[in-house]
């Protein structure tokens, strides 16, 4: 089998459907995996063994360049595709296998998408709550897995590689020569990571202040606090370093939009926990399997969680809220706002303890 994926537009869509390829690759050990999908991706897809390569996505989210992908999947039909999975919902998505004429096309039908699909699969969103569910049932056929409940369990989780060297490479990248040698040096209370940011604005994030009230309480039990995000996030990570006392401000790195996702990934991969707001680097943490804490408001952690057993989810509402304006402070959430530091310590030390025995164990045993 030679399949083609067109690969979703958002970091942690293209984490969850790992999922997807890492079950094409157990049913079929010889298929050879491609994934269509944006520039940006491509630092994901290459630590992903189950994907033989990333192909550029040329086009823009939402741009229809009709004849772009006409040309594109004229050029695609040379490598001889026998499968193809389209995992956005769109019309325009379905056009390049179509173009490449691949035979087997498979995705749920989205936007009217017959004839462009040959495996045309109709949505029970109650059928398959879980938007990792939707991605791994597609490499079944569909008379087989009517429901979430009949795909074989477990679920094969998104799991990135990153190797020692490249950790400790990027960690001299970014950060002082002191604090690499503090860290050398301990045996816990080592870097903790903070995801700030989030897509469609303040809603989905857990407020600065809090972030804030936390770091300092991280730093003063021995812990060096990064944050991470993209460039537009660089302001609440400055926010949060403001915040803080003098003394700590020196332990707190703000590094969004600083690294790359490449660096990012990197960089993560070397922390020993992570709170985060429910995000792309959310899904990248758990498939690294870091320690991490998951601060969901408005959306549902029932649609999208962190994939790991690492991972603990603090919310305290129920339910999917569709629109998320609100009456709190700086356009944040209630239920955000609601959530306080002191829950998250209660949440986040265990997890680090649980962790750190569990290391200490293993190295004994060797």
């Amino acid at each position: 089998m030679r399949i083609l994926i067109i690969g979703p537009s958002w970091v942690g869509d293209m984490m969850m459907s790992q999922s997807l390829y890492r079950t094409i690759k157990a049913l079929h050990p010889d298929a050879i995996i491609d994934v269509m999908a944006p520039t940006w991706s491509h630092a994901l897809l290459a630590r992903m063994p189950e994907v033989n390569k990333g192909i550029e996505m040329p086009l823009g989210h939402g741009a229809l360049g009709l004849k772009a992908r006409y040309h594109l999947g004229k050029t695609l039909s040379q490598n001889h595709y026998t499968h193809a999975y389209i995992l956005p919902n769109s019309f325009k998505s379905a056009l390049i296998p179509w173009f490449a004429k691949i035979k087997t096309r498979i995705g749920w039908r989205g936007e009217m998408r017959y004839g462009l699909l040959t495996d045309c699969r109709k949505l029970d969103k109650l059928a398959f709550v879980k938007m990792v569910d939707r991605y791994v049932a597609l490499a079944y056929s569909a008379d087989k897995i009517k429901t979430a409940k009949d795909i074989p369990s477990p679920i094969l989780r998104p799991k990135l590689y990153v190797t020692q060297s490249e950790i400790k490479l990027v960690q001299e990248k970014f950060l002082p020569k002191a604090v690499i040698n503090t860290l050398a040096e301990r045996k816990k209370n080592g870097l903790i990571g903070f995801c700030p940011g989030a897509e469609f604005g303040p809603a989905k994030r857990w407020p600065d202040y809090h972030y804030a009230k936390l770091a300092e309480t991280l730093i003063q039990q021995g812990h060096i606090i990064i944050l991470f995000g993209s460039a537009k996030d660089a302001q609440i990570g400055e926010a949060i370093i403001e915040k803080l006392s003098s003394e700590a401000k020196n332990q707190c790195f703000n590094l969004a939009g600083i690294t790359s996702l490449e660096e990012a990934i990197c960089l993560i991969a070397g922390l020993d926990g992570m709170v985060t707001n429910d995000s792309g680097l959310m899904h990248i943490g758990a498939a690294l399997d870091i320690p991490l804490v998951a601060l969901y408001g408005p959306t549902s952690p029932e649609f999208t969680p962190p994939l790991s057993d690492n991972a603990v989810i603090i919310r305290l509402i129920t339910g999917f809220i569709k629109i998320r304006k609100t009456g709190g402070e700086s356009g944040y959430h209630q239920s955000l706002i609601d959530i306080t530091p002191e829950q998250v310590i209660k949440t986040l030390i265990p997890l680090l303890e649980r962790t750190h025995k569990s290391i200490t164990e293993s190295k004994r045993d060797v």
